[in-house]
């Protein structure tokens, strides 16, 4: 059990330090920066650095739910004390959540976090850089 928990540790740990490197290198996101479009996640890391800076407001402005992550956390280290349907509905509404949350923000005009704009991927600019 030592030796589970301590490879759940590295995995997390690891996770961790690639978004803090792709956002040291002004990748926030990098489903984004490949296609354009943001992900349900987009601006999970710059609010967990704005809530490690003690800026609350920031946090839940660059995704309201930023907390989420550390309870699904928690849950998955205690996963083995968890009956089927108890993670099945915190699976899946976690889930729900985020997708309604991600979808609220696609078409919110005011949100700058969550964007629609296949042209700026890097995937199109290297397709249209081939074609030209």
């Amino acid at each position: 059990m030592q030796k589970k928990n301590s490879n759940n540790f590295v995995i997390l740990s690891v996770i961790a330090m690639f978004y803090g490197v792709l956002h040291y290198l002004g990748i926030t996101c990098p489903i984004r920066f490949v296609t354009g479009i943001s992900c349900p996640g987009c601006g999970m890391t710059r609010a967990w650095l704005s809530l490690l800076r003690g800026d609350y407001q920031q946090a839940f402005d660059f995704h309201p739910l930023f907390i989420i992550p550390l309870f699904f956390v928690i849950f998955y280290l205690f996963r083995n004390h968890l009956s089927v349907k108890v993670k099945k509905v915190l699976l899946y509404g976690g889930i729900a959540l985020f997708l309604l949350v991600y979808f609220i923000r696609m078409f919110d005009p005011k949100d700058q976090i969550v964007v629609f704009q296949p042209e700026n991927g890097i995937l199109i600019k290297t397709v249209l850089h081939l074609f030209q």
